[in-house]
């Protein structure tokens, strides 16, 4: 093997590592990501720069084809065929941004904003941009600037010193590592259900759930949270039986639930008082393929979930705001920066992960939101199904 052979393979190992180590599900290790741009950088052909890029996305991803296996009780085959489609646009635009000579600062920097928004940000996960949370908790949007301009270093001949002053940073920051505090007013409920969650529309699912949500209601507490699809199809029976159970009571309930009508469905979260509910919160960006199907129109077919793209970044609950987030916008970028243009007080993640038992997913996506809400400063309420 040709020297120039073994430093390719090298580079596309060394990315696999990266990704498998930064996005293994633990908040801290999010900065491992960074090396990814280096990698990237030092690529001497626009091949192996295209394989490090397949190898980086694919490790961080590792856990789709084993759950989409699980959720369609099939073989791996699909999974594996959904795993491959979504890496196109990340090995598409690293691939053609990367350039032989000039400047790699600005090119990078492109590919990093456009997998952040739409539409290639739809499948934007594992985006090193969201290790700004480790490095610098409580900076914000300056955080967010500085986190960029590292990046952008990483990419020119001064990397190795760029990377010195962010490891400098990494390490400041784990010594004193806190987790996110929760308002006294706030619990999420994790429930271990399986995928019975949002299939079981029985009276009796729902007594279990307003008795679960009763014992956890003590002291201050007052809004409490349950996971995507807790409550199944959200319709007037449910609506009232669910308002009746909380008279008396000053609890406010958020629950995921799912709208239908003949176009499709709605992904939502729905806010329930004694006083009687409402709509709060519709998903801006369900899961590409198995949920938000936008080529069934173009079919003249109905059905999949509606993506409300840039819609209610935030919610009003009681006196204040909130950031909502249901699953799979935990994973890319642009739903929370949105969200926290808006400044909310609070960010509510909810997910049903039963499908992802086996593989790190949930543990990516509680991280990734971890890592956002210590950049703003903001506490995390997460309530997941698994």
């Amino acid at each position: 093997m040709r020297p120039d052979q073994v430093r390719a393979t090298l580079l596309v190992v060394a990315s696999i590592v990266a990704g498998t180590v930064g996005w293994s599900g633990h908040v801290l290790l999010l900065p491992v990501a960074f090396t990814f741009p280096v990698l990237w950088a030092l690529a001497r052909t626009r091949l192996t720069a295209a394989f490090v890029s397949a190898g980086y996305f694919l490790a961080t991803s590792r856990g789709l084809p084993q759950g989409v296996a699980t959720f369609y009780s099939s073989d791996l085959w699909p999974g594996l065929l959904l795993w491959l489609c979504a890496s196109l646009s990340f090995v598409a635009v690293h691939t053609a941004l990367w350039t032989k000579v000039g400047p790699r600062s600005p090119r990078y920097l492109l590919a990093a904003v456009l997998m952040a928004i739409p539409p290639f940000g739809i499948t934007g996960w594992a985006h090193p941009i969201t290790a700004a949370g480790v490095l610098f908790p409580g900076w914000g949007w300056w955080g967010l600037a500085a986190t960029t301009a590292g990046l952008m270093g990483l990419v020119t001949r001064m990397w190795p010193a760029v990377a010195i002053a962010l490891l400098g940073f990494w390490s400041w920051s784990a010594a004193f590592w806190t987790e996110p505090t929760v308002p006294e007013a706030w619990q999420g409920v994790d429930l271990e259900l399986g995928a019975s969650l949002g299939r079981d529309t029985s009276m009796q699912h729902h007594r279990d759930l307003i008795a679960t949500v009763t014992e956890r209601a003590s002291g201050d507490i007052r809004h409490i949270v349950l996971p995507e699809s807790s409550l199944g199809f959200w319709t007037p029976t449910v609506e009232r039986f669910w308002v009746r159970a909380l008279q008396g009571t000053d609890i406010s309930v958020i629950a995921g639930a799912a709208v239908v009508d003949a176009g499709g469905y709605d992904n939502v979260l729905i806010a329930i008082s004694g006083d009687g509910a409402q709509l709060l919160y519709r998903e801006r960006m369900p899961v590409p393929g198995s949920m938000w199907q936008p080529w069934r129109p173009l079919l003249g077919q109905s059905g999949g979930a509606r993506a409300h793209l840039f819609a209610n970044p935030t919610v009003a609950v009681g006196n204040g705001r909130a950031a909502a987030l249901i699953c799979y916008e935990q994973l890319i970028a642009w739903p929370v920066l949105q969200s926290m243009f808006h400044d909310p007080d609070v960010i509510v993640a909810v997910g049903n992960g039963w499908w992802t038992k086996g593989t790190s997913i949930v543990a990516i996506q509680r991280a990734s939101t971890q890592a956002w809400g210590r950049l703003f400063a903001k506490p995390v309420i997460f309530s997941f199904n698994t």
